[in-house]
């Protein structure tokens, strides 16, 4: 087996009726029940103009520096549901996607989402697409198709692990990777954050929020309050 040059077929999935559960909640309230501790850097942003949150499963792509012959193996086995995120060792200097491959993913083999962990190009097209699609940015600049790289193997994306077959959620705040392992037992935690934040929103607008505990914690951190103006 060549490692750093290889493709697994075969991946372990969660259920889908849990995945459809989590495409219901906003990101935050789910990084917020992970320690917030899940989500890909900001530097990783929504491209398109999706109607709906991404939500779906991980096909892994760990990409050479500026080089999509792994994404495009991926193009050819990704599933109805899968969201396509791939690692590019940090690379800003080259398109790994554009128009005719996200057309492709988006409208015929209906990926749920594409994460890409550099730029790609044609934004002026996909700006308007409703899949969606996260990046750095974008550049007229194109990839190579030279490998080496992985398939369904686990990579490192916007300082995060993921394994194939975690679900990714993104909405426009940006994404997050809740680990297959853990999203049986974290599912009604995140539902249950979710519906309270209704009501911390009526409270917030209308002023009644209990804000006594700022006070209380400053007070714990023996922080000073002064009651006169800096000198200098």
């Amino acid at each position: 087996m060549s490692i750093g040059n290889r493709i697994y077929l075969k991946r372990s999935l969660p259920a889908k009726e849990l995945v459809e559960r989590y495409k219901e909640l906003p990101a935050a309230n789910v990084a917020d029940c992970m320690g917030r501790l899940s989500a890909l850097s900001p530097e990783i942003k929504l491209q398109s103009s999706p109607e709906e949150r991404m939500c779906g499963v991980a096909l892994t792509v760990k990409a050479r520096a500026g080089d999509n012959l792994m994404l495009h193996k991926a193009l050819n086995i990704a599933q109805e549901g899968d969201v396509i995120i791939l690692s590019n060792e940090g690379d800003r200097s080259r398109a790994i996607m554009g128009e005719i491959m996200y057309k492709y993913l988006a409208d015929f083999k209906k990926v749920a989402g594409i994460v890409i962990d550099g730029p790609i190009r044609d934004l002026d097209v996909i700006a308007h697409e409703k899949c969606p699609i996260y990046a750095t940015g974008s550049t007229p600049g194109g990839p190579y198709k030279e490998g080496p790289g992985e398939i369904n193997t686990p990579i490192s994306i916007g300082n995060i692990a993921v394994m194939p077959g975690d679900i990714i959620l993104g909405d426009r705040d940006g994404v997050i990777v809740i680990s297959k392992n853990d999203a049986a037992d974290l599912i009604e935690k995140a539902e249950a954050n979710a519906a309270a934040d209704g009501a911390k929103v009526k409270i917030a607008s209308s002023g009644t929020a209990d804000r006594s505990w700022v006070e209380r914690t400053l007070e714990a951190k023996g922080i000073d309050v002064i009651d006169e103006e800096y000198q200098f």
